[in-house]
């Protein structure tokens, strides 16, 4: 007999070759024993090497699709991947907190592709003041996390988000990852075993759709980074092409 598994929901891009958006979290979410939804933010034609075009979706068809799936299904854990700029996000978490206020949201901030195709609207970045505080995890990688905190978007507040700083981009200490939670800095090193890996397209979203899963499991936010990090790991270890394998 089937044990219920939880619903988590990624709102995310759609990216054809299935590495990233909400093809890559949807994967995630079934490896992991959640049951996955999703709600698409753009429609992209891209490879795992190339950018071709996007179209945003209108935000009053995501939020219908937000209101309809959150209304029908029990969805405690919800996963943001690309957006298009503050009030694009504002909205998207302005409805989801007022269907559950106490889903959990891991929000992935994808600025731009890793074939340097820019996402966000980086002129919106002082408006996310309004906004973090609402998030219970941002996932950057240190691009991302050097140019959100040159408008000190990171700053401890009383309600403040917590940070998960990704260090596959970092000089020294490579996939070293720094979880900064009430203000305090915890390390995730990588496993002992993870030594030879292959950068993979989508990582980013594997890795936050992987803790969103974690979190939906009832695990507490850094278990949920250190699982998602041996779940990363995994992905980042399957093959040596730049799509991974989900396993």
């Amino acid at each position: 007999m089937q044990k219920e598994r939880p619903f988590v929901m990624s709102i995310a891009g759609f990216d054809p070759s299935g590495g990233a958006g909400v093809l890559a979290d949807i994967k995630t979410f079934e490896q992991l024993k959640v049951h996955g939804l999703a709600v698409c933010t753009a429609m992209t034609l891209q490879t795992e090497s190339e950018f071709y075009t996007l179209q945003w979706q209108p935000i009053d068809e995501i939020l219908s699709a937000t209101d309809a799936l959150m209304k029908k299904y029990k969805v405690d854990t919800v996963k943001i991947g690309v957006v298009k700029d503050a009030e694009f996000l504002a909205q998207i978490v302005k409805k989801l907190k007022l269907i559950n206020p106490e889903v959990k949201i891991v929000w992935d901030p994808v600025l731009k592709s890793t074939s340097e195709f820019s996402f966000f609207d980086l002129n919106t970045i002082s408006d996310l003041k309004n906004v973090l505080d609402q998030i219970d995890l941002i996932t950057p990688n240190y691009y991302e996390y050097n140019v959100l905190k040159e408008d000190r978007l990171f700053e401890p507040s009383k309600n403040g988000s917590s940070v998960l700083i990704k260090g596959g981009h970092r000089e020294d200490k490579i996939g070293t990852d720094i979880l900064i939670q009430n203000g305090k800095e915890i390390f995730i090193e990588p496993s002992e075993t993870f030594s030879v890996f292959y950068p993979k397209h989508g990582s980013g979203c594997v890795l936050s759709s992987a803790i969103a899963s974690h979190l939906a499991k009832g695990e507490n936010l850094e278990n949920a980074c250190r699982k998602g990090k041996l779940y990363i790991e995994k992905f980042l270890t399957s093959n040596q092409m730049f799509l991974g394998f989900h396993s």
